[in-house]
């Protein structure tokens, strides 16, 4: 298959687990996890109806947004993301979705400030507490959402979780249901009612279907849209 219908099948795929679920295909969003690659590789997946790109790694995106490849697309970072790359980011992206702490958050605000712009974010979550992974444990989560929700140049908008990678379909649902929790959670305790605490980002190429059936509203797929990852480059053409 070519690209045009791997997004397609992908989409189609969205659709069905979605309306499975109950759920309205239109409440999960497909992220295009554009790792790795090429700036023609991206236009060519805008183009076959992609609307969402997630860039993991910082010198990618910049070197992305340089060449327009992101035209017709929002752009999300998805990666993990150091303090001393935080100028880098805030602002030219939508949405970031790897905040894991409060060092981080306040980076981000303050790069947000100066600016004078607010900062969509989400804070990860290492659900399933991996030493190798990024993320804040789940008790850490409280506090860190409600600095984020004190924090006047950034915006809190959800969760995000890498579980372990499935052995068997459908290993992931516990990790992805107790990301539900913790969103349902953190929404009951909101006192204002102007934040828009909705996003849960969970599911990639293995999971998304299992993601998307216990309540994911934004799935990141990369290896089943563009094939296996073309292996790292100098270069982002």
């Amino acid at each position: 298959m070519d690209l045009t219908q791997h997004v397609k099948a992908v989409q189609d795929k969205i659709a069905a687990a979605a309306l499975a679920a109950g759920r309205d295909p239109a409440s999960v969003t497909l992220c295009a996890a554009t790792k790795v690659q090429t700036d023609s590789a991206i236009r060519a997946a805008i183009a076959a109806g992609i609307r969402v790109c997630g860039e993991n790694r910082v010198q990618e995106l910049t070197a992305h947004l340089a060449a327009g490849a992101y035209a017709g697309a929002e752009v999300h970072f998805i990666g993990h993301l150091q303090t001393n790359k935080v100028k880098q980011v805030v602002g030219k992206v939508a949405l970031i979705h790897s905040v894991d702490s409060e060092k981080l958050l306040r980076a981000i605000d303050g790069q947000a400030e100066k600016l004078d712009l607010v900062q969509d974010i989400l804070l990860e979550v290492n659900v399933a507490r991996e030493e190798s992974k990024g993320g804040i444990l789940p008790e850490q989560l409280p506090a860190l959402a409600e600095a984020a929700l004190s924090c006047p140049h950034v915006r809190l908008r959800g969760l995000m979780a890498i579980p372990p990678v499935a052995a068997v379909s459908g290993d992931n649902r516990k990790y992805f249901a107790q990301m539900r929790h913790f969103l349902v959670d953190i929404i009951g305790k909101i006192a204002d009612n102007h934040s828009i605490v909705d996003c849960l980002s969970m599911g990639m190429s293995g999971d998304y279907e299992d993601a998307i059936t216990e309540g994911a509203t934004l799935v990141r797929v990369g290896t089943a849209l563009f094939g296996p990852r073309p292996p790292m480059t100098g270069s982002a053409h």
